[in-house]
């Protein structure tokens, strides 16, 4: 017979190892790959063998990543909100809820909230032999204000 008071007894056993949460917000990037206000969750680490960072992050409105590519590319899946992703070159995409944006590899561009809304999405990064990813100048206001 199903109990839930032996469900919550598995979940308090110490042999148990926490699960991570997608949940928390995360806590404040600094602006040194960001423009505005930008929450990261790490949620798989290189530390924990997986050869991957996933990671949801929470931009405010108007924030941004720099440009910066990845030697494996990336997926982002947005999970709340609107906001814009940018190839080098190309013009700037509406990316909203539900939307899956592939990335391949060494692309440069950049991703991030709209003017009005926040955006979070999932980002997953395979791991190769060289760093996960290269960080580039900020997005400027003129380049960032090129949606309008």
């Amino acid at each position: 017979m199903f109990s839930f008071s032996n469900i919550q007894a598995q979940k308090i056993d110490a042999k148990m190892k926490p699960f991570e949460s997608v949940e928390p917000k995360g806590t404040q990037a600094a602006n040194t790959n960001f423009t505005g206000t930008v929450f990261v969750n790490m949620i798989v680490k290189p530390e924990d063998g997986l050869h991957s960072n996933i990671g949801k992050v929470t931009f405010e409105p108007k924030a941004r990543t720099n440009w910066h590519s990845h030697p494996t590319g990336q997926t982002l899946i947005v999970t709340e909100g609107i906001g814009y992703y940018q190839e080098k070159g190309k013009p700037i995409q509406l990316i909203q809820k539900g939307d899956v944006v592939k990335i391949p590899p060494n692309v440069v561009h950049w991703h991030g909230a709209s003017h009005h809304s926040s955006m979070t999405h999932i980002a997953i990064v395979s791991l190769g032999e060289k760093e996960s990813a290269i960080w580039l100048q900020p997005v400027t206001d003129e380049e960032y204000n090129a949606f309008i």
